[in-house]
């Protein structure tokens, strides 16, 4: 017995000398049930509307103060003509807009109901679902205190709901484009994650060491292949997504395969970055997949849209190539926006990138250690 106590006391010296034991025992579960618990949100907050008052009676604009009061809702922007709701939707900032008819408040005075149009932004169907209920819940909530303040008869607004981008709601419109962005940085940082710590394990670093490139040119060297690969899988993504899906691509092909291939470089570089400061290829693998896996799909904000997450999260997913990725492919597949909606996600993904293969020269060693 002392002797199998013996072996169990030195397992516990092995596992807490073992930082990277400790982490995966305490410091991951940890991580899951505060992002999970926190950011995982499936209610809204300050959602951005606009509204399209036609009327601008007492009615009508005491509707639209019951919104704005309310903590769901904030007024982005107040709209003048229908051809300025396809814009303001492409902005991002806009989840659904309110179309009060003609002579609204009269309307519903002299025949008992009115019709209130409510556009939402179809591309995020389930913010979509929940932005038309609480819209509904509120316009319900309105017209009972007003029909308790009036003797006569109740009076009804009748909401019309449409979807803007996806009538249907489909779920593969959120979906796809999420898992496309997935699917380009995992394996793009996993393929390279390894690819200078396989030259160390493998006893070939040497070749590197005593040939005349320059550390930069060998870290091209390796993103080089598979950045054709890469693009060859985004190809067949694509292709599928159309065939199988259905998924159409409403904004310029051209635009959409030039920000996929700056993508796919940021994937690169930052498996490159994983590969120089790692010392082995399990813990390279182990830091692309673990380390970008959870975050990439919770804070990505293609599931769960990131504005509604608390402030902490917001700010943490700043720092999450995906994120930005997201809402360049679903602006320019689903809502056919140009680069002029794109530029600024666009620019922090060329800074990532430069940052990425910076770190990765720097911390490449023309030396054995």
């Amino acid at each position: 017995m002392n002797r199998f106590l013996g072996f169990v006391k030195k397992e516990f010296m092995h596992i807490f000398r073992d930082i990277r034991t400790l982490v995966i025992l305490f410091g991951i579960p940890a991580a899951q049930i505060l992002i999970f618990g926190f950011a995982v949100r499936t209610d809204i907050k300050n959602a951005g509307i606009a509204v399209l008052d036609r009327s601008k009676d007492e009615i009508s604009t005491g509707l639209v103060s019951r919104l704005e009061s309310s903590d769901f809702f904030i007024l982005k922007q107040s709209l003048e003509s229908g051809a300025q709701i396809d814009p303001a939707f492409k902005k991002g900032d806009i989840k659904a807009v309110l179309i009060f008819e003609d002579n609204f408040g009269k309307r519903l005075l002299n025949e008992g109901s009115a019709n209130i149009e409510i556009i939402a932004d179809g591309s995020e169907p389930n913010v979509a679902n929940l932005v038309t209920s609480y819209t509904r819940a509120i316009i319900s909530d309105y017209m009972i205190d007003y029909n308790g303040a009036m003797a006569e008869g109740a009076l009804v607004i009748e909401p019309e709901i449409k979807m803007y981008y996806n009538p249907n709601l489909e779920s593969q419109y959120m979906f796809v484009p999420g898992v496309i962005t997935i699917i380009l940085v995992l394996i793009c940082a996993l393929m390279t994650s390894v690819a200078i710590t396989r030259e160390k394990e493998f006893g070939t670093m040497e070749v590197l060491l005593v040939s005349p490139l320059k550390p930069i040119h060998i870290i091209l060297g390796k993103v080089t292949p598979y950045f054709i690969l890469s693009l060859i899988d985004l190809i067949i993504i694509l292709f599928l997504s159309w065939l199988v899906f259905d998924i159409p691509i409403k904004g310029s092909l051209v635009l959409l395969m030039l920000e996929s291939m700056l993508y796919i470089m940021l994937g690169l570089s930052l498996g490159i970055m994983i590969s120089t400061m790692s010392k082995t290829m399990q813990q390279a693998m182990f830091t692309s997949l673990l380390g970008l896996m959870l975050p990439t799909i919770i804070l990505s904000g293609f599931i769960f849209p990131v504005e509604y997450m608390p402030g902490i999260y917001s700010w943490l997913s700043m720092i999450i190539p995906p994120r930005w990725f997201v809402t360049i492919i679903k602006d320019i597949m689903i809502k056919g926006t140009g680069f002029t909606f794109v530029w600024k996600e666009t620019l922090i993904l060329f800074i990532m990138t430069l940052v990425f293969i910076t770190i990765s020269t720097l911390k490449f060693k023309k030396r054995l250690e």
